[in-house]
């Protein structure tokens, strides 16, 4: 990983893309280890975690993540997921945070020299060939090691340097647990 000790790092993490690469690896993503592990590479300034949230329910298995975070050091983005009823008859949760995290990364840019942005999504892929158009650094965090590959080609080729999750398993991830549920079925727009 190419990370300078004295350079400004941010990071912006989409939380349900995160969460499919790292379920498609079968890996558990531990947020303390991720700060620990980007603190050690330069002076982490931020630590972005976007996702969407249901208002009307109960409980959510993502909220006790969400209010983790925002205790633990990150900066948690949220906004309300749309429910709907697909045409089968299910009961569907979609929920797209890719502006908010395009015009934060914009914004942060003159702050910082390095940008890490944790997502795979193809729309990126402008966001970060105008990153590095003002001089910014950017490290995109996905994999390609499962089927199918979680980033898209286009955005993987963009960013200054692609580093695969498979190959920080052992830096910022836990084995998954055997009675881990996936109740929280969030489809992109």
């Amino acid at each position: 990983m190419a990370f300078y000790k004295d350079e400004r790092l941010a990071l912006f993490i989409d939380g349900a893309n995160l969460y499919s690469a790292a379920r498609a690896l079968n890996l558990e993503i531990d947020f303390r280890k991720v700060l620990e592990e980007f603190r050690k590479k330069g002076r982490l300034l931020r630590a972005n975690y976007y996702t969407t949230l249901l208002e009307n329910d109960d409980y959510s298995p993502i909220r006790p993540l969400v209010d983790w975070l925002a205790y633990n050091g990150f900066n948690v983005i949220k906004k309300p997921a749309k429910e709907y009823t697909d045409r089968e008859g299910r009961r569907r949760v979609r929920g797209n945070m890719s502006i908010e995290i395009a015009v934060d990364m914009l914004c942060h840019a003159q702050h910082v020299d390095h940008l890490v942005l944790f997502s795979g999504e193809g729309d990126f892929r402008r966001l970060v060939e105008e990153l590095k158009n003002r001089g910014i650094r950017v490290t995109v965090i996905s994999t390609i090691k499962s089927q199918p590959p979680m980033v898209a080609d286009e955005l993987r080729r963009e960013a200054d340097t692609f580093i695969d999750l498979a190959d920080m398993a052992d830096l910022i991830a836990r084995p998954r647990r055997d009675n881990d549920t996936d109740d929280y079925d969030l489809d992109e727009d």
